[in-house]
């Protein structure tokens, strides 16, 4: 079950980089800077997964999808909720395809289909954030206003109070700006979002400094997973406030332009 992001993760879905992050021949429609180093890549991922791991979370590493070197980037592709999964609609159109492979993978595990994005919807996990009673949703370049009310519709069916916010250029989704970092306890971009947005919650406002400033990991309450090459100021604003952080690096995912929540799709947390 999954309902608060900032919840102790206690089982996730990754892709650990294979081939097919490493073999781009089109960088501009899989939005890739540049083809990663594959040594540093998964040197770091590597890191990451054992962090995860000495959590007492259970990961689940399955293959990537051939074709799709953005396969490593988990979280886009599913919405996993308390009633089951919402199998979404990707609105880079060269990750279509990605939603059965999850689909296949959540439903080995027992989650039932509680849903699905259909067009002209696009709607990515980024751009999506459960946080208890409420769930916050980014209307975003990549999850359009037809996917906005189709997942809308979805949440309030479960009970979600549901905040939308139009994401500005800077951000590819929703978690570029923000991130629970506890229950109640939200990491976010200062000048991005109105006073309202967070009504109810305690905030960690730091300044944007990246697509990614506002995006971490959270592991449980007040412990979290920051991109050392991204989010440093983040890191000393976040130690200040008492959270513990795993900072480390994750340079060669921004060539796919991801942040650490991207290379995790988590399933369960309590």
């Amino acid at each position: 079950m999954l309902k608060n992001e900032g919840g102790k993760l206690t089982r996730v879905t990754i892709c650990t980089p294979g081939k097919e992050y490493f073999s781009v021949a089109d960088l501009k429609s899989h939005n890739i800077t540049e083809i990663p180093n594959a040594g540093r890549t998964l040197e770091q991922f590597t890191l990451l997964k054992s962090i995860i791991e000495k959590v007492g979370c259970e990961v689940i590493d399955i293959p990537e999808l051939s074709g799709h070197p953005n396969s490593v980037f988990t979280r886009d592709v599913s919405l996993v909720t308390p009633q089951g999964y919402v199998k979404l609609r990707m609105g880079l159109e060269s990750r279509r395809g990605e939603e059965e492979w999850m689909a296949g993978s959540l439903e080995s595990l027992g989650e039932p289909c509680v849903g699905e994005i259909r067009a002209p919807g696009t709607v990515e996990g980024g751009d999506i954030i459960l946080a208890g009673k409420v769930a916050f949703v980014g209307h975003s370049q990549r999850t359009n206003t037809e996917g906005v009310t189709q997942i809308s519709k979805f949440l309030k069916n479960m009970d979600y109070e549901v905040r939308i916010q139009r994401m500005d250029f800077r951000y590819l989704h929703l978690g570029g700006a923000m991130s629970m970092i506890g229950l109640r306890r939200i990491l976010c971009c200062r000048g991005v979002f109105p006073d309202s947005f967070f009504e109810g919650f305690d905030t960690v406002e730091v300044p944007h400094r990246g697509p990614s400033t506002g995006n971490v990991i959270c592991l449980r309450e007040n412990e979290v997973i920051a991109n050392i090459a991204e989010n440093a100021e983040a890191i000393r604003e976040l130690e200040k406030k008492g959270v513990k952080v795993h900072a480390i690096d994750l340079s060669e995912f921004r060539k796919g332009t991801g942040g650490p929540t991207c290379l995790i799709l988590p399933i369960e947390r309590i």
